[in-house]
């Protein structure tokens, strides 16, 4: 996948209102975050899932979720959701449906084998485990156990949040030790490996869709929320953050180019509304 065409770095979002009618016409693929991005408050709000189906049915976009949530997750995402196919634990595989049995037969592509992946967790949790020496408070996210490539700490999902300097230090932690982490609005995810969101969304382009990313480029629309979407960002003209995303503006290189006014799902139905007017004359 090329790295021509980066989005200018740091510079300030623009409101949604100001998507033109052209670059609304031409998406075919929708990819986005789920937690809040989707969901607002740990909930995925009736808008938003309503906005999922619309994107999905009336529209007839591609829609893909691009997760740092696990394996378990992302199969029964895939499988009972309006969606494609769906991006898990922060590009480390993408799981989809094709034709077979009565509702269609599950397709996993990981990035690294069983054996690698297994261990790669074991390392991972060395570092965990060290940490713990200093941070005794840390936790693994409550998901861990159906995790496949990767290792999520808790920073504030079902925990007393971390301070800023906490979050540094985890991620200090896993990079020093050769692992990639990011930062989500609720957990630090940290794998060995050079994918991400970005990457394995053009695997998923070529493999399942048959364009490259490059040539997919303006048909695509991405919304975010967290540090964990610049990859998408980074790449993607027509990027959209909801409003929560205001809170890690100031850490980020990349920004996505526009802003929603409303948060999480809420942000997200914004959106799609906001793009169905532009695409349809008879948006309801």
């Amino acid at each position: 996948m090329s790295s021509a065409r980066k989005t200018s770095p740091n510079k300030p979002p623009l409101p949604v209102s100001r998507i033109s009618r052209a670059q609304a016409r031409r998406i075919r693929y929708l990819f986005f975050d789920i937690d809040d991005t989707l969901t607002l408050e740990g909930k995925l709000p009736w808008q938003a899932l309503r906005a999922l189906w619309r994107a999905k049915e009336k529209l007839g976009w591609k829609v893909v979720p691009v997760t740092g949530r696990p394996a378990g997750w992302v199969d029964h995402i895939a499988r009972m959701w309006p969606v494609d196919g769906v991006v898990g634990e922060n590009g480390g595989f993408y799981f989809h449906l094709t034709e077979g049995g009565r509702d269609g037969r599950l397709m996993r592509h990981f990035l690294q084998p069983e054996e690698a992946r297994r261990e790669n967790r074991a390392k991972l949790l060395d570092v965990f485990t060290a940490l713990r020496k200093e941070m005794p408070h840390l936790r693994l996210a409550g998901d861990q156990p159906y995790r496949e490539i990767d290792v999520a700490i808790d920073i504030c999902e079902e925990v007393e949040a971390l301070s800023t300097a906490e979050v540094d230090r985890v991620v200090k932690a896993f990079r020093s030790a050769g692992a990639q982490s990011k930062i989500s609005s609720i957990h630090v995810n940290s794998w060995f490996g050079t994918h991400d969101k970005l990457t394995t969304c053009g695997l998923f382009l070529q493999e399942v869709c048959g364009i490259s990313f490059d040539d997919a480029l303006d048909r695509i629309v991405y919304l975010g929320d967290s540090p964990n979407d610049e990859p998408m960002f980074s790449r993607v003209p027509l990027s959209l953050g909801v409003a929560n995303v205001k809170r890690f503006l100031p850490s980020m290189q990349h920004p996505p180019r526009y802003l929603c006014r409303k948060p999480g799902g809420q942000g997200f139905a914004e959106a799609i509304q906001h793009l169905t007017e532009l695409i349809d004359d008879n948006p309801n």
